[in-house]
């Protein structure tokens, strides 16, 4: 399994982005967690297989219905932060 950072930029808090990735993931069978931060944007970490992986990054870059995704920015996650997966998708507060 992979794991990615991923970077959300544009209208995407206060409008159900969290909650709604969280689900995608589930249905993907993907693991993880997902923040606001205090930028304005949204950060997650998702694990998975190349499969579930690329379902979500189709997701993210249209999410919910009232987002609007500027930008996704990836890279591999790093070890700090797959630590913090403990084989569900979580919330975590925002930073």
């Amino acid at each position: 399994m992979r794991a990615i950072h991923l970077t959300i930029r544009g209208r995407v808090q206060g409008v159900g982005y969290r909650d709604t990735l969280r689900s995608a993931a589930r249905r993907n069978g993907a693991t993880g967690w997902v923040r606001n931060r205090g930028d304005g944007t949204v950060e997650a970490v998702l694990q998975g297989d190349d499969a579930a992986l690329d379902a979500l990054r189709r997701w993210v870059r249209r999410g919910p219905p009232l987002a609007v995704v500027e930008r996704v920015e990836e890279r591999p996650a790093s070890t700090e932060e797959t630590a913090l997966i403990d084989g569900s998708i979580r919330r975590l507060p925002t930073v």
